[in-house]
Protein backbone atom coordinates (compact mmCIF):
# COMPACT_ATOMS: atom_id res chain seq x y z
CA UNK A 1 0.00 0.00 0.00
CA UNK A 2 1.46 3.42 -1.05
CA UNK A 3 2.25 5.56 1.86
CA UNK A 4 0.73 9.36 1.64
CA UNK A 5 3.58 11.82 2.42
CA UNK A 6 2.85 13.80 5.55
CA UNK A 7 4.88 15.72 7.64
CA UNK A 8 6.11 13.03 9.65
CA UNK A 9 7.26 11.35 6.56
CA UNK A 10 10.70 11.52 5.38
CA UNK A 11 9.25 11.83 2.12
CA UNK A 12 8.61 15.82 2.91
CA UNK A 13 11.11 17.18 5.36
CA UNK A 14 9.47 19.62 7.82
CA UNK A 15 9.58 23.00 6.89
CA UNK A 16 11.29 21.77 3.60
CA UNK A 17 8.51 24.38 1.79
CA UNK A 18 9.16 27.69 4.17
CA UNK A 19 13.01 26.84 3.65
CA UNK A 20 12.44 26.99 0.05
CA UNK A 21 10.73 30.24 0.24
CA UNK A 22 13.04 31.93 2.69
CA UNK A 23 15.62 31.28 0.20
CA UNK A 24 14.21 32.66 -2.40
CA UNK A 25 13.56 35.95 -0.35
CA UNK A 26 17.45 35.75 0.10
CA UNK A 27 17.83 35.29 -3.43
CA UNK A 28 15.95 38.33 -4.12
CA UNK A 29 17.60 40.51 -1.69
CA UNK A 30 21.33 39.35 -2.48
CA UNK A 31 20.03 40.30 -6.09
CA UNK A 32 18.72 43.94 -5.13
CA UNK A 33 21.51 44.83 -2.85
CA UNK A 34 23.84 43.71 -5.61
CA UNK A 35 22.13 45.89 -8.05
CA UNK A 36 21.81 49.13 -5.69
CA UNK A 37 25.61 48.13 -4.65
CA UNK A 38 26.45 48.28 -8.55
CA UNK A 39 23.92 51.79 -9.02
CA UNK A 40 25.85 53.46 -6.33
CA UNK A 41 28.99 52.88 -8.07
CA UNK A 42 28.30 54.16 -10.93
CA UNK A 43 27.32 57.33 -9.68
CA UNK A 44 29.98 57.48 -8.05
CA UNK A 45 32.01 56.70 -11.51
CA UNK A 46 29.73 59.51 -13.80
CA UNK A 47 30.58 62.03 -11.15
CA UNK A 48 34.81 61.48 -10.82
CA UNK A 49 35.76 59.50 -13.97
CA UNK A 50 36.02 61.29 -17.00
CA UNK A 51 38.28 63.31 -19.23
CA UNK A 52 40.07 64.90 -15.42
CA UNK A 53 39.56 62.51 -12.90
CA UNK A 54 38.56 64.11 -9.79
CA UNK A 55 39.27 62.00 -6.02
CA UNK A 56 35.67 61.45 -4.32
CA UNK A 57 36.63 63.86 -1.05
CA UNK A 58 36.88 66.84 -4.23
CA UNK A 59 33.68 65.44 -5.71
CA UNK A 60 31.65 65.85 -2.36
CA UNK A 61 33.46 69.28 -1.85
CA UNK A 62 32.01 70.10 -5.33
CA UNK A 63 28.41 68.89 -4.89
CA UNK A 64 28.49 71.02 -1.63
CA UNK A 65 29.37 74.05 -3.65
CA UNK A 66 32.85 73.81 -2.02
CA UNK A 67 36.41 73.61 -3.73
CA UNK A 68 38.45 75.40 -6.75
CA UNK A 69 35.73 76.94 -9.30
CA UNK A 70 37.26 74.74 -12.34
CA UNK A 71 35.94 71.13 -10.12
CA UNK A 72 32.57 73.06 -9.13
CA UNK A 73 31.84 73.49 -12.44
CA UNK A 74 33.01 69.45 -14.17
CA UNK A 75 31.16 68.25 -11.49
CA UNK A 76 28.15 70.33 -10.22
CA UNK A 77 26.93 71.24 -13.40
CA UNK A 78 28.19 69.00 -16.42
CA UNK A 79 28.47 65.74 -14.95
CA UNK A 80 25.64 65.97 -12.53
CA UNK A 81 23.88 66.78 -15.22
CA UNK A 82 24.58 63.83 -16.94
CA UNK A 83 24.05 61.43 -13.90
CA UNK A 84 20.59 62.65 -13.50
CA UNK A 85 20.09 61.98 -17.31
CA UNK A 86 21.41 59.20 -16.75
CA UNK A 87 19.40 57.71 -13.96
CA UNK A 88 15.88 58.88 -15.40
CA UNK A 89 16.71 57.52 -18.30
CA UNK A 90 18.44 54.23 -17.57
CA UNK A 91 14.90 53.31 -15.28
CA UNK A 92 12.77 54.35 -18.21
CA UNK A 93 14.61 51.83 -20.74
CA UNK A 94 15.16 49.15 -17.85
CA UNK A 95 11.46 49.22 -17.37
CA UNK A 96 10.15 49.35 -21.27
CA UNK A 97 12.50 46.70 -22.48
CA UNK A 98 10.76 44.53 -19.38
CA UNK A 99 7.20 45.37 -20.73
CA UNK A 100 7.72 44.82 -24.29
CA UNK A 101 9.76 41.19 -23.66
CA UNK A 102 6.74 40.58 -21.26
CA UNK A 103 3.46 41.68 -23.80
CA UNK A 104 5.49 40.26 -26.75
CA UNK A 105 6.50 37.05 -25.10
CA UNK A 106 9.64 37.53 -27.01
CA UNK A 107 12.40 37.38 -25.02
CA UNK A 108 14.82 39.54 -27.38
CA UNK A 109 11.88 42.84 -27.91
CA UNK A 110 13.66 46.09 -26.66
CA UNK A 111 12.20 49.60 -27.23
CA UNK A 112 15.30 50.12 -29.86
CA UNK A 113 15.20 46.77 -31.85
CA UNK A 114 11.40 46.96 -32.67
CA UNK A 115 11.14 50.22 -33.75
CA UNK A 116 9.57 52.46 -30.73
CA UNK A 117 13.05 54.34 -30.15
CA UNK A 118 12.53 54.78 -33.79
CA UNK A 119 8.97 56.28 -33.50
CA UNK A 120 9.69 58.23 -30.43
CA UNK A 121 12.75 60.15 -32.54
CA UNK A 122 10.71 60.45 -35.58
CA UNK A 123 8.22 62.64 -33.03
CA UNK A 124 11.04 64.84 -32.31
CA UNK A 125 12.17 65.59 -35.72
CA UNK A 126 8.45 66.45 -36.53
CA UNK A 127 8.30 68.39 -33.35
CA UNK A 128 11.32 70.24 -34.14
CA UNK A 129 10.43 71.41 -37.56
CA UNK A 130 7.14 72.51 -36.51
CA UNK A 131 8.38 74.30 -33.68
CA UNK A 132 11.51 74.94 -34.93
CA UNK A 133 13.91 73.59 -32.60
CA UNK A 134 15.13 70.56 -30.50
CA UNK A 135 14.11 71.73 -27.80
CA UNK A 136 12.80 69.42 -24.98
CA UNK A 137 9.58 71.30 -23.81
CA UNK A 138 8.70 71.00 -27.67
CA UNK A 139 9.66 67.88 -28.63
CA UNK A 140 8.58 65.54 -25.90
CA UNK A 141 4.71 65.54 -26.52
CA UNK A 142 5.37 64.52 -30.44
CA UNK A 143 8.48 62.18 -28.64
CA UNK A 144 5.52 60.75 -26.78
CA UNK A 145 2.97 60.22 -29.84
CA UNK A 146 5.51 59.08 -32.02
CA UNK A 147 6.27 56.47 -29.86
CA UNK A 148 2.91 55.29 -29.14
CA UNK A 149 2.36 54.89 -32.83
CA UNK A 150 5.22 52.24 -32.71
CA UNK A 151 4.44 50.07 -29.79
CA UNK A 152 0.83 50.28 -31.05
CA UNK A 153 2.48 48.99 -34.52
CA UNK A 154 4.46 46.13 -32.57
CA UNK A 155 1.69 45.12 -30.16
CA UNK A 156 -0.60 43.86 -33.38
CA UNK A 157 2.30 42.28 -35.21
CA UNK A 158 2.79 40.34 -31.99
CA UNK A 159 -0.38 39.14 -32.04
CA UNK A 160 -0.22 38.31 -35.61
CA UNK A 161 -0.19 34.52 -36.73
CA UNK A 162 3.28 35.63 -38.99
CA UNK A 163 5.04 36.86 -35.83
CA UNK A 164 3.69 35.63 -33.44
CA UNK A 165 5.15 31.77 -33.71
CA UNK A 166 8.67 33.32 -34.06
CA UNK A 167 10.22 36.23 -31.61
CA UNK A 168 12.80 36.06 -34.33
CA UNK A 169 10.11 36.89 -37.41
CA UNK A 170 9.13 39.53 -34.26
CA UNK A 171 12.11 41.11 -34.02
CA UNK A 172 13.18 41.32 -38.03
CA UNK A 173 9.55 43.10 -38.65
CA UNK A 174 10.62 45.10 -35.78
CA UNK A 175 14.10 46.31 -37.36
CA UNK A 176 12.31 46.66 -40.51
CA UNK A 177 9.84 49.15 -38.86
CA UNK A 178 12.73 51.34 -37.18
CA UNK A 179 14.73 51.28 -40.89
CA UNK A 180 11.46 52.93 -42.39
CA UNK A 181 11.03 55.27 -39.63
CA UNK A 182 14.22 56.31 -39.32
CA UNK A 183 14.59 57.04 -42.97
CA UNK A 184 11.43 59.09 -43.09
CA UNK A 185 13.48 61.27 -40.09
CA UNK A 186 16.61 61.44 -42.25
CA UNK A 187 14.77 62.40 -45.26
CA UNK A 188 13.14 65.62 -43.04
CA UNK A 189 16.44 66.53 -41.72
CA UNK A 190 18.28 66.73 -45.04
CA UNK A 191 16.03 69.11 -45.84
CA UNK A 192 16.28 71.34 -42.54
CA UNK A 193 20.51 72.24 -42.27
CA UNK A 194 20.13 73.93 -38.81
CA UNK A 195 17.76 71.03 -37.36
CA UNK A 196 20.59 68.48 -39.20
CA UNK A 197 23.55 69.69 -37.18
CA UNK A 198 21.46 69.31 -33.95
CA UNK A 199 20.35 65.80 -34.86
CA UNK A 200 23.38 64.19 -35.79
CA UNK A 201 24.91 64.27 -32.31
CA UNK A 202 21.61 63.34 -30.99
CA UNK A 203 20.55 60.80 -32.62
CA UNK A 204 23.46 58.48 -31.60
CA UNK A 205 22.53 58.92 -27.96
CA UNK A 206 23.97 60.75 -25.57
CA UNK A 207 23.61 62.07 -22.19
CA UNK A 208 25.86 65.57 -22.88
CA UNK A 209 22.07 67.29 -24.29
CA UNK A 210 20.20 68.30 -21.17
CA UNK A 211 20.44 70.53 -18.35
CA UNK A 212 19.37 68.69 -14.83
CA UNK A 213 15.70 71.45 -15.04
CA UNK A 214 14.86 70.46 -18.37
CA UNK A 215 15.05 66.50 -16.82
CA UNK A 216 13.41 67.29 -13.95
CA UNK A 217 10.28 69.02 -15.70
CA UNK A 218 9.99 65.73 -18.12
CA UNK A 219 10.39 63.35 -14.81
CA UNK A 220 6.59 62.93 -13.90
CA UNK A 221 6.07 61.47 -17.08
CA UNK A 222 8.63 58.75 -16.29
CA UNK A 223 6.90 58.40 -12.98
CA UNK A 224 3.60 57.88 -14.60
CA UNK A 225 4.71 55.59 -16.91
CA UNK A 226 6.79 53.34 -13.86
CA UNK A 227 3.49 53.53 -11.49
CA UNK A 228 1.47 51.98 -14.41
CA UNK A 229 4.03 49.49 -15.33
CA UNK A 230 4.50 48.08 -11.57
CA UNK A 231 0.79 48.11 -11.22
CA UNK A 232 0.65 45.92 -14.44
CA UNK A 233 3.03 43.50 -12.95
CA UNK A 234 0.21 40.98 -11.65
CA UNK A 235 -1.29 41.13 -14.97
CA UNK A 236 1.36 40.65 -16.94
CA UNK A 237 2.85 37.42 -14.65
CA UNK A 238 -0.81 36.09 -15.20
CA UNK A 239 -0.50 36.49 -18.95
CA UNK A 240 2.83 34.75 -19.19
CA UNK A 241 0.79 31.35 -18.17
CA UNK A 242 -1.54 32.04 -21.56
CA UNK A 243 -4.36 33.85 -21.99
CA UNK A 244 -7.49 31.79 -20.60
CA UNK A 245 -5.77 31.38 -17.56
CA UNK A 246 -5.08 34.80 -16.97
CA UNK A 247 -9.00 34.82 -17.96
CA UNK A 248 -9.70 32.48 -15.11
CA UNK A 249 -7.50 34.47 -12.81
CA UNK A 250 -9.56 37.51 -13.10
CA UNK A 251 -7.05 39.06 -15.21
CA UNK A 252 -8.62 41.15 -18.68
CA UNK A 253 -5.41 40.27 -21.02
CA UNK A 254 -6.31 43.41 -23.61
CA UNK A 255 -6.66 45.89 -21.07
CA UNK A 256 -3.10 44.75 -19.23
CA UNK A 257 -1.56 44.78 -22.72
CA UNK A 258 -2.97 48.47 -24.16
CA UNK A 259 -1.78 50.18 -20.56
CA UNK A 260 1.36 48.22 -21.44
CA UNK A 261 1.56 49.90 -24.61
CA UNK A 262 1.07 53.47 -22.88
CA UNK A 263 3.85 53.00 -20.30
CA UNK A 264 5.91 51.82 -23.04
CA UNK A 265 5.20 54.96 -24.78
CA UNK A 266 5.31 57.16 -21.57
CA UNK A 267 8.85 55.47 -20.72
CA UNK A 268 10.67 55.01 -24.62
CA UNK A 269 9.38 58.44 -25.48
CA UNK A 270 10.28 60.25 -22.99
CA UNK A 271 13.88 58.62 -22.44
CA UNK A 272 14.32 59.34 -26.45
CA UNK A 273 13.43 62.95 -26.30
CA UNK A 274 16.06 63.29 -23.49
CA UNK A 275 18.98 61.45 -24.32
CA UNK A 276 18.21 60.26 -28.01
CA UNK A 277 17.50 56.79 -29.01
CA UNK A 278 19.92 55.23 -26.59
CA UNK A 279 19.60 51.43 -27.55
CA UNK A 280 19.68 47.57 -26.39
CA UNK A 281 20.14 48.69 -22.77
CA UNK A 282 15.75 47.12 -22.42
CA UNK A 283 17.19 44.23 -24.34
CA UNK A 284 20.23 43.01 -21.40
CA UNK A 285 18.87 44.53 -18.10
CA UNK A 286 15.81 42.10 -18.09
CA UNK A 287 18.03 39.13 -19.01
CA UNK A 288 19.97 39.64 -16.08
CA UNK A 289 17.44 40.66 -13.89
CA UNK A 290 15.97 37.51 -14.26
CA UNK A 291 19.12 35.52 -13.85
CA UNK A 292 19.11 37.42 -10.34
CA UNK A 293 15.49 37.00 -8.96
CA UNK A 294 13.43 34.74 -10.89
CA UNK A 295 11.40 35.32 -14.03
CA UNK A 296 8.81 36.89 -11.84
CA UNK A 297 7.84 40.52 -13.41
CA UNK A 298 7.17 41.50 -9.81
CA UNK A 299 10.92 40.93 -9.27
CA UNK A 300 12.19 41.60 -12.76
CA UNK A 301 10.74 45.29 -13.40
CA UNK A 302 11.89 47.02 -10.42
CA UNK A 303 15.35 45.42 -10.83
CA UNK A 304 15.23 46.29 -14.37
CA UNK A 305 14.82 49.86 -13.01
CA UNK A 306 17.83 49.92 -10.42
CA UNK A 307 20.25 48.09 -13.30
CA UNK A 308 19.61 49.84 -16.32
CA UNK A 309 20.71 53.28 -15.36
CA UNK A 310 24.10 51.36 -14.10
CA UNK A 311 24.83 50.15 -17.35
CA UNK A 312 24.09 53.49 -18.65
CA UNK A 313 25.79 55.57 -16.35
CA UNK A 314 29.33 52.70 -17.00
CA UNK A 315 28.29 53.12 -20.61
CA UNK A 316 28.76 56.96 -20.40
CA UNK A 317 32.27 56.48 -18.48
CA UNK A 318 33.38 54.56 -21.12
CA UNK A 319 32.44 56.67 -23.60
CA UNK A 320 34.67 59.49 -21.66
CA UNK A 321 37.36 57.74 -21.32
CA UNK A 322 38.21 55.34 -24.58
CA UNK A 323 38.11 58.66 -26.89
CA UNK A 324 41.34 60.09 -25.59
CA UNK A 325 39.80 63.65 -24.83
CA UNK A 326 36.88 63.05 -27.58
CA UNK A 327 34.25 61.36 -26.10
CA UNK A 328 32.35 58.39 -27.67
CA UNK A 329 28.53 59.01 -27.05
CA UNK A 330 27.11 56.48 -24.96
CA UNK A 331 24.48 55.40 -27.46
CA UNK A 332 27.21 53.95 -29.73
CA UNK A 333 28.90 52.17 -26.04
CA UNK A 334 25.73 49.89 -25.56
CA UNK A 335 25.42 49.21 -29.23
CA UNK A 336 29.15 47.62 -28.87
CA UNK A 337 27.69 45.76 -25.67
CA UNK A 338 24.01 44.89 -26.77
CA UNK A 339 24.94 43.95 -30.62
CA UNK A 340 27.06 41.08 -29.97
CA UNK A 341 24.55 39.59 -27.91
CA UNK A 342 21.65 39.85 -29.84
CA UNK A 343 23.63 38.48 -32.38
CA UNK A 344 24.57 35.74 -30.38
CA UNK A 345 20.81 34.84 -29.48
CA UNK A 346 19.82 35.18 -33.17
CA UNK A 347 22.57 32.18 -34.91
CA UNK A 348 22.43 29.88 -31.67
CA UNK A 349 18.65 30.10 -30.79
CA UNK A 350 18.99 30.58 -27.13
CA UNK A 351 19.29 33.47 -24.29
CA UNK A 352 22.93 35.25 -24.47
CA UNK A 353 24.58 36.52 -21.49
CA UNK A 354 23.03 36.16 -17.96
CA UNK A 355 19.50 35.17 -19.08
Amino acid sequence: MAVRPTSRNPAVPPGAPGRSRRHRRGEVAAGLALALVALALAVVASLAIGARSIPPGEVIEALLGRGSLSVVGIVGELRVNRTVLGLVCGAALGASGALMQAVTRNPIADPGILGVNAGAALGVVVGAVVTGGLGLTSTVWFALAGAGIASAVILVLSASPMAASSPVRLTLAGVALAAVLSGISQAIVVLDEEILDSYRYWQVGSLTARPVDEVLGVVPLVVVGAVIALLLLRGLDAIALGDDSAIALGVRPGWVRVWSLVAVALLAGTATALAGPIGFVGLIIPHLARGLVGPSLRRVVPLSMVLAPALLLVADVIGRVIGGGAETPAGVVTAFIGAPLLIGYLVFGRRVGAA
